[in-house]
């Protein structure tokens, strides 16, 4: 099943960007923005996919959640890692306009896998929810992350 090849595509994809990170941020750096943006975006993920709002038809262990893992679990907190790296050094305006640049293509690309795949329905969840909710959790991540670093670090 196509689907199935593209899951797994995309946690080879973030593992290796994960790796990657490695590379140029500390692992401190690297775990927090991961781990907090994995802890919520889960959170947030369950409540809206529990509430019927979207669903996966397609994803890996069906049999244990109704979430996306491979996205709220991996590919979202990679991408939050690599906002934190990139804008280290950037004032508020630029924090906000990364934010937005990444959130706007991971909506992008949710869009043309709703369009084209099962690996996401929308029932009553429209594209600029996930853009709005993709912003704020970001940017939320990116403030939190950058505050706990400088603060103890």
């Amino acid at each position: 099943m196509m689907e199935h090849s593209i899951l797994w595509l995309l946690a080879a994809v973030g593992i290796g960007l994960l790796g990657l990170s490695f590379r140029f941020l500390s692992p401190r750096e690297v775990w927090l923005s991961f781990l907090l943006n994995a802890y919520i975006s889960s959170l947030a993920g369950l409540i809206v996919s529990g509430a019927g709002m979207l669903a996966y038809p397609v994803r890996l262990f069906p049999d244990y959640t109704n979430d996306s893992v491979i996205f709220e679990y991996l590919l979202y907190p990679v991408v939050s890692v690599y906002v934190y790296g990139t804008s280290r050094r950037s004032g508020w305006k630029g924090i906000w306009m990364q934010c937005a640049a990444y959130t706007g293509g991971m909506t992008a690309v949710e869009i043309l896998l709703e369009r084209h795949t099962d690996l996401i329905e929308y029932h009553t969840w429209k594209w600029g929810y996930s853009f709005v909710s993709m912003f704020v959790v970001t940017l939320a991540v990116r403030v939190m992350a950058g505050r706990l670093l400088k603060e103890n670090g």
